[in-house]
């Protein structure tokens, strides 16, 4: 498994992408599927979410996941889901250092925000119709509410796919465009396209938030990373966001 790892400042704070390499998953899921809802066997996907978070430092029962519907919901949590069906959210905000945030992306925008001088971080699912839907900003307004402040945020958005790639109707990249106008975009070949992690990091910047970095990786171009506009049936990569406890990342639940 290759996995972007990325630490910064002396608060703890760390962003982590994975790849598709490294799990146990089959065909056409191999081999690193972190998605338990797309027809992959569920004890390989509790195996590679293990493998993942141990590769990172991380206890996989202190990862909060999320089921993720394309809306602008955000939950602000405190400790992973109680028994039960996990709530359909797309963001996840935390003031619990220790505490691991995932997202599930296979095109769509992950993106991971951190205050480490707050101990808050967040993690949402930015496809098109939540990053039209303004999922981010809503995440960052929970973030706001723990005690983060925009200026201290660091944001990052990991591989997903981009605007060269990312074909639409001509109607539909109008339509955005009159909500976003950063996410329009044009294809390689010259056809009506939408760049959702333009208009992510547009959206950012419009809320103050200047340290910004994106993967630079697109999905459907690289064969390292699942793509559903490419194969459809396949698997998801995850994006993670936690910040230190003082005694280690995160491996007991005090």
């Amino acid at each position: 498994m290759t996995v972007r790892h990325d630490a910064i400042d002396e608060n703890g704070a760390h962003f982590a992408f994975t790849d598709r390499w490294g799990g146990v998953s089959a065909v056409p899921y191999e081999e690193l599927n972190l998605g338990g809802a797309v027809g992959d066997d569920p004890e390989a996907v509790r195996t590679n979410r293990a493998i993942a978070a141990t590769e990172l430092g991380l206890d996989p029962g202190l990862v909060v996941w999320m089921n993720q519907v394309h809306g602008r919901e955000v939950a602000v949590v405190e400790g992973p889901w109680a028994e039960g069906p996990v709530p359909s959210v797309d963001a996840v905000v935390t003031a619990r250092r220790g505490l691991a945030l995932a997202v599930l992306t296979a095109d769509c925008v992950p993106v991971l925000l951190a205050d480490p001088v707050a101990g808050v971080v967040g993690a949402a699912h930015a496809g098109r119709p939540g990053m039209v839907a303004g999922v981010v900003p809503a995440a960052v307004e929970a973030m706001v509410s723990l005690g983060a402040r925009p200026e201290r945020i660091t944001a990052r958005t990991g591989p997903a796919v981009c605007g060269r790639c990312y074909e639409v109707p001509e109607e539909m990249r109008a339509g955005i465009a009159a909500v976003e106008p950063a996410a329009f975009a044009t294809t390689s070949r010259g056809t009506p396209a939408v760049d959702v992690a333009a208009g992510v990091h547009a959206q950012l910047a419009r809320l103050g938030i200047t340290d910004r970095q994106d993967a630079g990786v697109c999905t459907l171009e690289s064969r390292d990373h699942f793509s559903y506009r490419r194969d459809r049936m396949t698997g998801r990569l995850a994006g993670y966001v936690w910040i230190e406890r003082p005694d280690g990342p995160g491996r007991d639940g005090t």
